[in-house]
């Protein structure tokens, strides 16, 4: 190849480089950063109040019909339903990746209109709301009274009014949900009172619909010729409590008047009693931010918490803001990890790289061109619409070891000629490309066409991949354009011919340098020795491939898989669950109790309690949760992970708490699947039978699961026996006295249920008025005896019409994909990974579940079973196919390039081998805290890919060289000995540069230590063992490939000027 014109020419050169870079700095500042590319499958979620309704109520007549029109939207993946007692119905649809998600929107809007007409008219009046969700937590902020002045009440509507509208204001958010209620009017009716004035709680309604309203009165004077006009205002809508107290209900017969405070209690209150929010055991108010779809999810937190330092100034005295989850924390955390491991990275291979040349010249170029390349990549980045994050940056790390590659074997190749006894190192640059310039073009070529195949694959791991090989492929590509043209000119300027008759001085640096070529030396002609051997005895280098490709496949069958590895992400999630039917008061106290126990660890910061609401369960008065922020990743000790931190408390919990269940859990790591990194396992009823007899069927399900060794735990927060009263109304007995059993209803749902009867204005906002019984009057079955209902003018009491029984059923009754569904999470035991765990659970189902009965996958799980096995193999056979396919045309030969790709299993089952060491290592109790345990997940499987590149690189070169020097006559053995001999040198740079850089993250900590721990263990394995068998088995492998070659089609002899050959064929005179 003619590359003489940019060695010629250092300035061209060099202008190229920088341009690379100033080009990579502008990309580096454009770019978003983000912790995983958007991974999580678009969700749209369809919510509905039928206030006062049951679970099954809510599922029968508000979620069947909307289900039936929703089933079947385009690009739906599936879809899960939640009723629930307090009367609130919750449907998430979720869609295929990469479904635009407004048109998924729209288009379950559109689903969801078709089924208005089918719904209760209470259900349709308070609205059904359909909204685009993204399911990652930004951040997660609680509005705390640290001086304990303020009531619940105020602190929500506080956060409501002046802070929320603030925070969805801010670009990038999504949402912005306050876990508390509005203020509302709150009509507190005095029943036996009423009964008296022979009133229902209907008639309040109609009272309030009358006087609590908007009017348009018009004005005065208009087009009258007058001078004047005035508009006529009405006072609208009433405000205060004060003005509800006087609204008149009726007038009485002695021309007294009946208004409301005579027969009600009225307060400004709150809308639901359902949440209590602590921070740190003082009341709070928690606000969780989603993020919108395709968003910068950092910029968008620093956003909110530079809003959140600002408008604390501005609150009342006592109230301050305490941020309980952030992703932020991790992300700068480990982006902070990753460049410090670049760094490291960096100076080791800077230091490799010296102790083989041995003067500091050369050893400059490699380390100018490193940054050329990774920051050019930069630019490419931002121009395919990436984003920086853990994938990309770790790509990087990657990609230093293979940049270095490519400068090395330029300056190692100049630095050949040199000793050969150049004069000029311009000369020596130009003859150096021209044998070496095909190399580097093939190389770069096998390298990027290994990460090809992989951006086509699908599904999540394909997002994850695609983000991984595109980066490498630019940073490779760019460091082979740093090869062509800036290394040759720096190397024509900086390196000096050597002079053979210059005093020697003795420091210590040149004699360690005397003393490390003689060793190298005495290992060179060892190493030929060796290699001699293996070409005697072809046999055994065969027997030695089949040997690595039977132990690869073995290894491959028995590491278990996974997908991402769970770090320690500084929060973990707490929930509480008590007995059905338990009261808030009696969760409050048990809360309390677990708050002690969290504030007891000495790695937790702050801790965050929400009353009335469960990341798992669901929403009631018997559930309960916890955010607990532990203290920074450098001042937790190594015992302090969060693994370590969320064990302790379980088992402290376990023996405090006995009367409920108290769960910690880790948050996941794919934000936008599901609230905890379990197996999320969704039983399935297709028989349409009773819920106990499927609760049945889900525990033998579950008892069989647990019992495997593969599953520590299974557990559902299902429950069918929560308390319920089920009334039975007489409708010959209403008939008679000429009552409608609706009436009947009414009037339970009026005092007991809670009516929505009309709208106040106040703070700029539009709040409900609610109208119910006192607390007191409906405080248990007794006080039924003071509610009567009307027939005609006459009050009967309600008790002579109805019949009320015992009974027990669900709190929440969950569908999924149309059939009832009870959702299990399930967690893998120690030392076995999700994959083995889904195994397990396919096994369990085929022998336990009876005919009916199923289940499907949610989250994370389920994109794990559809991308795990067979795309993985596919794209490997894929990658193999491309390396050969390009290697053929090169060598114009099917034959040969066998002899590099034999090669590659060598490196793959060095991968494997040291995982599976780590691993062995890691299940040791002492070191598991530490260690942790490795799997084959996309880590892994993306170093195994890089290693497929390298490996091929390695191979190419001895084939290259080998094959010049058959050109140049001399037999096809000395050809592999001499061509392998004089790439020992670059090849054994360029692993140990790679195998050393790669040494700091091999040897992880702190934050993100499993995903660089995994990456690190892979590619060193695989680098290292390769290595050492490629460079005594490729030279074996080429002789028998190249003899088949010839007698195919004979060599065509190259009469070259055989000038650098002399000086070999001297060489061997000698020795």
């Amino acid at each position: 190849m003619k590359l003489d014109r940019f060695i010629n020419r250092p300035v061209l050169s060099t202008v190229i480089s920088i341009v690379i870079v100033i080009l990579g700095i502008l990309g580096l500042f454009t770019l978003p950063i983000t912790q995983y590319p958007d991974i999580a499958p678009p969700t749209v979620s369809v919510r509905a109040t039928y206030t006062g309704a049951n679970a099954q109520t809510v599922l029968n007549s508000v979620i069947a019909p909307l289900e039936d029109q929703i089933n079947g939207v385009e690009n739906m993946m599936y879809m899960t339903s939640n009723a629930s007692n307090n009367g609130s119905a919750d449907i998430s649809i979720y869609f295929k990746q990469g479904t635009d998600p407004d048109m998924a929107a729209v288009n379950v809007q559109n689903r969801v209109s078709m089924a208005q007409g089918l719904l209760p008219a209470e259900v349709t009046k308070i609205g059904v709301t359909t909204q685009k969700r993204q399911n990652s937590m930004l951040v997660v902020f609680a509005v705390y009274d640290a001086e304990d002045r303020y009531d619940q009440k105020f602190l929500e509507n506080y956060a409501k009014i002046n802070l929320i509208p603030e925070v969805q204001r801010v670009p990038g958010v999504g949402d912005a949900n306050v876990l508390g209620t509005d203020y509302s009017m709150r009509i507190w009716l005095k029943p036996d009172v009423m009964a008296q004035y022979k009133l229902v709680p209907n008639d309040v309604s109609n009272v309030l619909a009358e006087q609590n309203v908007e009017a348009a009165p018009g004005s005065f004077g208009e087009q009258g010729n007058q001078s004047f006009q005035y508009t006529i205002r009405y006072k609208g809508r009433l405000q205060t409590a004060e003005e509800f107290d006087n609204i008149v209900v009726k007038a009485l017969p002695d021309g007294e008047v009946l208004r409301l405070k005579d027969i009600a209690d009225i307060e400004l209150g709150r809308l639901t009693y359902n949440y209590v929010n602590k921070v740190n055991g003082h009341n709070a108010v928690a606000c969780i931010v989603y993020q919108m779809p395709g968003t910068n999810a950092t910029q968008t937190i620093n956003d909110i918490q530079e809003l959140l330092e600002k408008s604390e100034l501005t609150m009342p005295p006592g109230m301050k803001v305490e941020v309980s989850m952030n992703a932020n924390d991790f992300l700068y955390a480990s982006i902070h990890e990753v460049i410090k491991t670049l760094l490291e990275a960096f100076i080791l291979v800077f230091i490799v790289v010296y102790v083989f040349l041995q003067d500091l010249r050369s050893t400059l170029i490699p380390a100018i061109a490193i940054p050329v390349a990774l920051i050019g990549t930069f630019f490419l980045l931002s121009l395919i619409g990436f984003s920086i994050n853990l994938l990309t940056l770790c790509a990087m790390v990657l990609a230093i070891a293979i940049v270095v590659d490519d400068a090395i074997v330029v300056v190692e190749g100049v630095h050949a000629k040199l000793d050969q006894g150049y004069k000029s190192a311009k000369q020596a640059s130009i003859d150096a490309m021209s044998e070496l310039g095909g190399a580097i073009v093939s190389i770069t070529l096998v390298m990027m066409s290994v990460f090809i195949p992989v951006s086509f694959m699908g599904g999540t791991a394909g997002i994850f991949y695609r983000q991984f090989g595109v980066t490498m492929a630019i940073a490779i590509g760019l460091s082979a354009l740093n090869a062509l043209t800036l290394s040759p000119a720096l190397c024509a300027i900086f390196l000096k011919p050597h002079d053979e008759h210059a005093e020697k001085k003795t420091t210590f640096v040149s004699r360690f340098h005397t003393s490390f070529n003689v060793a190298y030396d005495s290992l060179l002609k060892s190493y030929k020795k060796r290699v001699l051997f293996f070409i005697q005895k072809k046999w055994l280098a065969f027997g030695t491939v089949i040997a690595s490709v039977a132990l690869l496949v073995f290894f491959m069958q028995v590491t278990p898989t996974g997908m991402v590895p769970n770090e320690d992400m500084g929060t973990i999630m707490g929930a509480v669950t008590l007995p059905p039917g338990a009261s808030q008061e009696r969760t409050i106290e048990i809360m309390e109790r677990v708050d002690s126990l969290i504030a007891s660890d000495p790695a937790v910061k702050s801790r965050t309690a929400i009353t009335g609401f469960s990341f798992i369960g669901g929403q009631g008065p018997s559930y309960g949760s916890f955010i607990i922020k532990l203290k920074d990743w450098d001042e937790r000790s190594m015992t302090q992970s969060a693994e370590v931190v969320y064990g302790s408390l379980f088992m402290r919990a376990q023996k405090v708490v006995k009367d409920a269940q108290v769960l910690f859990f880790t948050p996941p790591m794919i934000p936008g699947y599901s609230a905890s990194s379990d197996i999320e396992l969704n039983m399935q009823d297709k028989t349409g039978g009773s819920l106990e007899k499927f609760f049945e069927v889900s525990k033998d399900y579950m008892a069989a699961l647990t019992a495997r060794p593969e599953i520590k735990s299974a557990q559902t927060t299902f429950n069918p026996n929560f308390p319920q009263y089920m009334i039975d109304i007489d409708a010959a007995a209403c008939k008679k006295v000429g009552i409608s059993p609706s009436d009947i209803l009414m009037t339970l749902q009026g005092y007991y249920g809670g009516l929505y009867a009309s709208n106040f204005n106040r703070f700029g906002k539009m709040y409900r008025v609610m109208v119910q019984a006192d607390p007191a009057m409906r405080a248990n079955m007794e006080s039924l005896k003071n509610i009567k209902v009307r027939n005609g003018n006459e009050m009967a009491p309600i008790s002579q019409f109805i019949t009320i029984e015992k009974v027990y059923g669900p709190d929440i009754i969950s569908r999924f994909n149309m059939y009832t569904s009870l959702k299990v999470m399930v967690a893998p035991a120690d030392g076995f990974t999700s994959g083995q765990a889904l195994k397990a659970l396919e096994e369990v189902a085929s022998t336990t579940l009876p005919a009916g009965f199923g289940y499907e996958l949610g989250g994370m799980a389920r994109e794990e079973a559809e991308t795990s096995g067979s795309t993985t193999g596919l794209i490997f056979v894929l990658c193999f196919v491309f390396v050969y396919l390009l290697l053929s045309a090169q060598y114009e030969s099917y034959v040969l390039p066998l002899a590099v790709l034999l090669s590659i299993p060598f490196g793959l089952m060095g991968s494997f081998l040291f995982v599976q060491g780590w691993a062995a290592l890691g299940s040791i109790p002492a070191l598991k805290m530490i260690l942790g345990t490795m799997s084959n997940n996309i880590y892994m499987q993306i170093a195994l890919i890089m290693l497929m590149g390298l490996l091929a690189k390695n191979a190419i070169l001895i084939v290259e060289f080998a094959l010049d020097r058959r050109r140049m006559g001399m037999s096809i053995t000395w050809a592999a000995v001499l061509g392998a001999a004089a790439r020992l040198r670059p090849i054994l740079m360029t692993s140990l540069a790679m195998v050393v850089g790669l040494l700091p993250m091999m040897f992880a900590f702190g934050v993100g230590a499993h995903g660089n721990r995994t990456l690190g263990t892979a590619a060193i394995g695989g680098m290292f063992v390769g290595m050492i068998f490629q460079i005594l088995i490729v030279p074996a492998l080429f002789v028998v490939f190249q003899y088949l070659q010839e007698k195919v089609k004979p060599i065509e002899w190259e009469d070259l000027d055989n000038s650098d050959l002399n000086t070999e064929i001297e060489q061997y005179a000698k020795k």
